[in-house]
């Protein structure tokens, strides 16, 4: 790190940072006042001596030290230069953070059944937009570990609970329909998700279960995951996704191909809110994309890691070699205007 100190002000007490930008246009604009000083200097006639003719003069050449009396000059410019660089006080350092914080520890829980292929989210299917979505959310996360279920007929873990985003995203772009038999066992699911958290040590435990069914498969209910959850301090979001009424779902048709059929859209949303109710959580309902990107955001600000940070910046100061060469040009100058360069009279 590199940095200009700045100055203090008596009054007020307060540093007023100076950046390099700002002290190198202060030090051009002085060497162009010193330029335009020395510039109209020569014009002027420190002393003058009276000729009844000048071509005598005009026609003798000039000596060695009159062709390098500039020197005298650049010596000027480059010590006031320097030393403008050196009063602002040129510093370079190392920068240390200590980053402390209450970590949470996140399963999303996704349903993939067949009934999320319904294209309410036009042009999008449901899942798709779910997954756009959960990618919005965890891009928001700063140091919550966080994992991925997937649940059909069944549920498995497509990511277990990790701080690698990058490995997590890539896991969620691979999940697809298909993977498992269809079906919807909500309470398989959150089942999964209670055995993942089962040994964290997470200050903060949170299951975010996203669903557009009704539990008809698997071996445990959905309340009784719950009130395990309950027990094991772990809380519940719950999101029913679908728009209320009829929705187009697509089919692939063996004679006509791909066609379209309208079905009702049938979301448990009593037992959802029972699930988020029992586990201090929440229920929301997404009917359009931007509904669902509100209800990640709401869940992101509800369930924020506090960060501490701790800075430590060591500072060396640089400005000493400017003050020095500084100097050393305007003892040179004067030295040199008193003896090499000297002019009589």
């Amino acid at each position: 790190m590199f940095r200009f100190a700045g100055f203090q002000m008596s009054l007020f007490e307060k540093e007023i940072a100076v950046s390099a930008t700002a002290i190198f246009i202060v030090a051009a604009i002085l060497i162009g006042f010193i330029i335009a000083f020395q510039l109209l200097r020569k014009r002027a006639h420190s002393a003058s001596i009276r000729y009844s003719d000048l071509k005598i003069v005009k026609r003798s050449a000039k000596t060695g030290r009159a062709r390098f009396r500039f020197v005298l000059s650049l010596l000027r410019v480059l010590a006031l230069a320097l030393l403008a660089v050196a009063f602002a006080r040129p510093q370079a350092g190392t920068e240390n953070r200590e980053v402390s914080s209450e970590g949470i520890d996140i399963i999303m829980a996704l349903d993939i059944s067949g009934s999320m292929r319904a294209e309410d989210f036009k042009p999008y299917n449901r899942l798709y937009v779910a997954k756009e979505e959960i990618k919005k959310f965890v891009s928001k996360r700063v140091s919550d570990r966080i994992g991925l279920v997937v649940f059909s007929a069944t549920s498995f873990t497509q990511c277990p609970l990790t701080l690698d985003y990058g490995v997590l995203l890539t896991f969620l772009d691979q999940v697809k329909f298909g993977m498992v038999q269809d079906g919807t066992a909500i309470g398989m699911a959150l089942a999964n998700c209670v055995n993942r958290l089962r040994e964290s040590t997470a200050k903060s435990k949170v299951i975010i279960l996203l669903t557009d069914g009704i539990n008809n498969s698997g071996q445990i209910d959905p309340l009784t995951a719950a009130g395990i959850a309950r027990t094991m301090g772990v809380k519940i979001y719950t999101i029913g996704v679908g728009k209320p009424g009829n929705a187009m779902y697509p089919v692939d048709d063996p004679i006509f191909g791909k066609r379209y059929v309208y079905l009702p859209n049938e979301i448990d949303e009593v037992v959802l809110r029972e699930i988020a109710a029992k586990t201090g959580g929440k229920y929301f309902r997404a009917r359009s994309e931007k509904e669902l990107e509100a209800i990640y955001s709401e869940i992101d600000q509800l369930e924020k890691t506090k960060i501490k940070v701790s800075q430590y910046i060591q500072y060396k100061e640089l400005f000493p070699p400017f003050v020095y060469l500084g100097l050393a040009f305007l003892v040179l100058e004067v030295l040199l205007s008193q003896t090499i360069f000297r002019k009589i009279p």
